[in-house]
């Protein structure tokens, strides 16, 4: 369950800074926080799963054990601190080696700079980034240790993409700030490849790579040159080739993207019941999240067989997981009562706009 609080608490912070920007009258630009939600978060998951197993196996192999002789607080403090230089080091050349720029263009498509773009990223990053931290497994830094420190990491990196919350220029000297960051997302001149640490700014100062966000140069955000879809697939694969990349204009209607909230709710409760479910249960559950978030691509790009196809995996899921008794997983009951609902409303709403269209006079 303690691995359910994190992705949860990301949840729940991208609400309640969509809530600000309500009370504030600011823009939301629900079209892409849907695709920074919806940009393929099982698989992302499953490949955190498997950096996690693969730097065990590396501590198992390869360690010289050297963190043995120190206690605990010691063997934290020096994982926090090597963990994000190693994390500077793997984000600076993700921007500077195509291969890892393919993976990495993912996180800087989004043109918005919001708490939700700190979860939008490819679905290949987590095995990318395994080879960077071999040095931490050479030392003996323990697994659990490891999962700890660059939870608490991704954490500060996931609460840096906030346009809310503003900190005085004298924690730059220590820290990476929400702006230090937005700078790192802009295409200006001024600012590309520009501060690639994580939560520690120091790396970037004696690296040469540290700027500050500038009055006379607004930071413009997103791609050189940007294309917009739906599709999670297109998201992560269309980097690495060299065809043409569409320009879709998206729904961005409130309740249609409040859809990627929900199929993030349903991850959530994969998440909350992983290490009880048998192989062929969890493969199920997958591949039903992954067809969500596919559909909800086509829903935004106004497919007129996208609800069609929505109630269809959402039939077809809750039936296979009644048969493989998966609802006497109270989160399981949750998010999939909470989906049947919102597909409800949305199909009411249809047939309300069609009743209108009907009586329309000619």
């Amino acid at each position: 369950m303690s691995i359910f609080i994190g992705p949860a608490l990301l949840l729940l912070l991208v609400t309640l800074e969509l809530l600000v920007l309500k009370v504030l009258k600011k823009p939301i630009p629900w079209s892409e926080i849907t695709l920074n939600l919806n940009s393929g978060q099982i698989l992302l998951w499953l490949g955190r799963g498997l950096e996690v197993l693969g730097y065990y196996y590396l501590t198992t192999l390869i360690s010289f054990q050297l963190t043995d002789y120190i206690g605990l607080f010691w063997v934290v403090l020096v994982a926090l601190i090597f963990w994000d230089h190693q994390f500077y080091w793997l984000h600076n050349l993700h921007h500077r080696i195509p291969l890892l720029w393919y993976i990495h263009e993912v996180h800087h498509q989004g043109e918005h700079f919001n708490s939700s773009l700190g979860i939008r990223n490819s679905w290949f990053s987590s095995i990318s980034s395994l080879p960077f931290f071999i040095p931490l497994a050479l030392i003996g830094i323990p697994v659990e240790i490891f999962v700890l420190v660059s939870s608490i990491h991704y954490f500060v990196q996931f609460y840096n993409h906030n346009d809310v919350i503003k900190h005085p220029k004298w924690m730059e000297k220590f820290l990476i700030t929400p702006s230090l960051h937005k700078v790192h997302h802009g295409v200006n001149v001024e600012y590309l490849n520009k501060n690639c640490g994580g939560t520690f700014s120091i790396w970037d100062r004696i690296y040469g790579t540290h700027q500050q966000e500038l009055e006379h140069v607004p930071v413009e955000l997103g791609l050189r040159k940007g294309f917009s879809t739906g599709s999670p697939i297109l998201v992560n694969i269309l980097p690495f080739l060299k065809s043409s990349r569409p320009n879709v204009k998206l729904n961005n209607d409130p309740l249609l993207n409040i859809a990627s909230f929900l199929l993030y709710i349903q991850l959530l409760s994969f998440i909350a019941i992983q290490d009880r479910l048998a192989i062929v249960s969890g493969a199920v559950f997958v591949v039903f999240i992954l067809l969500g978030t596919i559909i909800i691509g086509m829903a935004q790009e106004r497919k007129r067989y996208a609800w069609s196809l929505w109630i269809l995996n959402l039939a077809g899921s809750s039936i296979v997981m009644y048969y493989l008794g998966l609802f006497g997983f109270h989160a399981v009951k949750i998010s999939v009562a909470a989906t049947i609902g919102y597909t409800a409303i949305i199909l009411l709403r249809n047939l309300n706009e069609q009743m209108k269209e009907y009586k329309r006079p000619i």
